[in-house]
């Protein structure tokens, strides 16, 4: 038996009020915004870079390409389960009411890597960023304290904490305990200036692209002529050249800067507190992605034409933008600075959604007995997980002070992919045992949108590499050995079940 929670159940309980619920404060302004708060951050300002330099070369504009047709399909999964079941918990919650609870656990357990990791990640990046925006003025956070253990400097100094990674964090996730409104206020302000800064650098930095960076647009890679040649069987080829530019090299591109997109299926998260979910969530899924595709192409574009991709491998690779605008936009060193204060503030954004995403996917999880009770605690005048928000700053913050930020953004990436995959699978089987059921808003192009979203979410995860898979395969592990030693003994669907057996 799948255990599943009924859709009807779910609506029910989307529409409880009163002490233990979450408070319903947000318009399709507010969730518009946190899409783009979410998404516009570190994928962007840092990914974007490093996408380039070891991957896709200036074809990381295609690599954009490629995850945004991979989110917009999965994008249009989500608007349609967000519309039906207007209730927080995301793709956990999708998940439970068409394939079951050990399915919902699996995704609800991914999760943690798309938002609580990813926070983690961008609370790196923002520690960079944080570094250059002090260089200005000629303070320097001594390596040791802005760089994790794992990580050693040219000059051989070794990492210890990354403090201000720490620092955000903590600012942040109280922010959040005071409330979802003052939260979505401030991410509103931050969102504004950060487009216009990003559109300031697209408009001032065409003027300085140079062609000859962008030739050849798809950096050859040889493997991968020996493997069209006959000269290299596809094993090897896999193994020893796959992403290492060329076509593959757009592949494993787009599994890196998918990064940049995460984000807006944080929306779904909200849909608790949205004020008219069933109108507003796929609005703000779809519009948000849109803007935010648009913006990244052009970013992509100038970006590798005013600086030559190789260069972001040492020198511009923390701080991308500020370098390539320090070194070729002579005469700009203010709107260096200035993008480094609207980055700062950007990330800001997006750990703070990343961070409201994760405590409401737990809230759910534990409305459902799968997690203890201590995450669906709400504040009794705030009237947010505050309990729950404490403990992914604990559980947040020793990533971000001890973890370096390639190896837990590709994390977030794969398991975000993972999470998508799902999506897609789920509307079809829901479209198939529940084919009448009120759809404010439809899929379009059924069967093919989901099957071809779960087909591309594939092939960028197979671009990450096995390390990846890997890491996520030892993630899963663990989340298993948690649900069998707690979740199924404690689930409420599963008592129910049990009672009704009596």
């Amino acid at each position: 038996m799948l255990f599943k929670k009924s859709i009807d159940s779910l609506i029910q309980e989307s529409t409880e009020s009163g002490e233990g619920t979450l408070k319903r404060t947000l318009g399709v302004g507010n969730l518009i915004a946190l899409g783009i708060g979410a998404i516009i951050g570190a994928g962007l300002f840092v990914r974007t870079a490093a996408a380039a330099a070891e991957h896709s070369g200036p074809a990381v504009t295609l690599s954009f390409i490629l995850a945004a047709i991979g989110c917009a399909l999965a994008g249009l999964c989500y608007a349609e389960f967000a519309s039906m079941i207007p209730i927080a918990g995301s793709a956990y919650t999708y998940s439970y009411a068409t394939m079951g609870e050990v399915v919902a656990w699996i995704i609800g357990w991914d999760l943690v890597l798309e938002y609580a990791v990813g926070a983690a990640t961008v609370a790196i990046a923002w520690s960079e960023y944080l570094n250059k925006l002090l260089e200005t003025f000629g303070v320097t956070i001594p390596y040791a304290y802005c760089h994790s253990p794992f990580q050693t400097s040219v000059d051989g100094i070794q990492g210890i904490i990354n403090i201000p990674a720490l620092f955000v964090v903590v600012l942040l996730t109280f922010v959040l305990i005071r409330g979802t409104q003052e939260s979505a206020t401030l991410n509103g302000i931050i969102v504004i200036v950060k487009v216009a800064i990003v559109i300031a650098f697209i408009a001032i930095g065409w003027g300085y692209m140079n062609p000859a960076n962008h030739t050849p647009y798809i950096p050859v890679n040889a493997g991968e002529v020996a493997y069209a040649n006959g000269e290299k069987g596809f094993m090897q080829f896999f193994a020893q050249d796959f992403g290492d530019f060329g076509i593959s090299g757009i592949i494993a591109g787009a599994g890196v800067v998918f990064f940049a997109f995460i984000g807006f299926d944080a929306v779904s998260t909200a849909a608790q507190e949205a004020k008219n979910p069933s109108r507003d969530m796929p609005i703000g899924i779809l519009v948000s992605l849109a803007v935010c595709t648009a913006l990244y192409i052009l970013f992509g574009h100038v970006l590798t034409g005013v600086a030559n991709y190789s260069e972001f491998e040492n020198a511009g690779k923390e701080a991308s933008v500020a370098y390539a605008i320090e070194n070729y936009m002579h005469g700009y060193h203010w709107l260096s600075v200035l993008i480094t204060v609207a980055i700062l503030a950007g990330f800001s954004s997006v750990i703070l959604v990343m961070l409201l995403g994760q405590s409401r996917v737990f809230f759910s999880m534990s409305k459902d007995g799968l997690v203890p009770k201590v995450f669906s605690s709400v504040h009794p005048k705030f009237q947010t997980p505050y309990k729950s928000n404490l403990i992914f700053l604990v559980f947040v913050g020793l990533f971000a002070a001890f973890v370096p930020g390639d190896v837990v953004g590709d994390m977030t990436s794969i398991g975000t992919l993972f999470a998508f995959t799902l999506v897609c699978i789920g509307v079809l089987i829901l479209r198939k045992v529940d084919p009448d059921r009120e759809r404010p808003f439809k899929t379009p192009f059924m069967p093919v949108v989901p099957i071809l979203g779960a087909g591309v979410c594939i092939l960028m995860m197979i671009g990450l590499g096995a390390h990846n898979w890997e890491r996520l395969l030892i993630w899963m592990a663990l989340g298993m050995a948690i649900y069998y030693g707690y979740s199924r003994r404690n689930s409420v669907v599963r008592r129910k079940y049990r009672e009704g057996q009596r």
